[in-house]
């Protein structure tokens, strides 16, 4: 398996499973805002999610469940006057896909014309099937999502380390062909044991991209916020913080405030 890296000018569906097929780990990252995903989308990270975890990092809910499709379609669309490279996905909120495959339809096509977007996201496996099918029916390119699913928290009741036992890994084994058989693109698999995380991309020719699955997976995606270390609560064990931005711009507002107080800024040189 060759592991030479290809130039892409534009990152596309396709371009992800050309770099499973040629063992090229792919890189993907949430981003809410035009600024940060400019940053991001100039750093080269293939994939951009405008994930509903928008609801905790920008809105400070507890959980994903109250962010809606209008605000999720605000946030896709700053996203993506930003881009000029990334692949970018939008998570389709709780309450817009999960009943009724009709508004799941209704909604992903809001999202894609409304904001210009590239794919959608989806929490499941086979409990919303129908959903994936019409959606993919009507030429939109789905990313499924496994394992902890966030939108399902109050079912799980907890946000630990899913599928440890034979059957529920038995299933979402299933699960992953399924989402690969009707069409899906790429499966997000999230907070399941390493073993497992080898096993499903083994088994599935579509890309797997890992949170808190392990090195077995074919990308790696995280908040931004996380990886930046503006969040300085959450501490799971897959997170690697690459700075300590909560810190570095505490100091720095501190010190504005100490020099607004002390008459210090503005100096002569920073006034006409």
């Amino acid at each position: 398996m060759s592991t030479a890296k290809k130039e892409y000018k534009r990152v596309t569906v396709k371009s992800l499973v050309d770099m499973k097929k040629h063992g090229e780990k792919i890189s993907m990252l949430t981003a809410y805002d035009y600024s940060m995903a400019k940053i991001v989308d100039s750093a080269n990270v293939d994939v951009i999610l405008v994930g509903d975890s928008a609801s905790n990092v920008m809105a400070g809910h507890e959980t994903t469940l109250p962010i809606t499709l209008d605000q999720m379609i605000y946030h896709a669309t700053s996203v993506i006057r930003a881009i000029e490279r990334a692949l970018v996905v939008v998570d389709i909120p709780f309450g817009s896909y999960q009943s009724d495959p009709k508004e799941a339809l209704r909604s992903a096509i809001r999202i894609m014309k409304e904001s210009g977007a590239h794919a959608v996201k989806l929490e499941g496996g086979i409990e919303i099937k129908e959903s994936v099918k019409r959606i993919l029916n009507a030429g939109i390119p789905v990313m499924g999502h496994l394992g902890l699913t966030p939108q399902s928290i109050y079912k799980f009741g907890t946000y630990t380390v899913r599928a440890k036992e034979e059957e529920e890994a038995e299933k979402l084994i299933e699960d992953a062909k399924l989402l690969e058989k009707l069409g899906c693109f790429a499966i997000v698999l999230e907070k399941i044991p390493a073993a497992l995380t080898k096993k499903v991309s083994e088994s599935i020719s579509i890309p797997t991209i890992g949170i808190g699955g392990g090195k077995h997976a074919d990308g790696q995606v995280l908040v931004i916020h996380d990886l930046l270390g503006m969040t300085h609560e959450f501490n799971p064990r897959f997170l690697r913080r690459y700075m300590n931005l909560y810190e570095e711009m505490g100091s720095a507002i501190s010190q504005y405030v100490t020099d607004v107080k002390n008459r210090d800024f503005p100096n002569d040189d920073e006034q006409y």
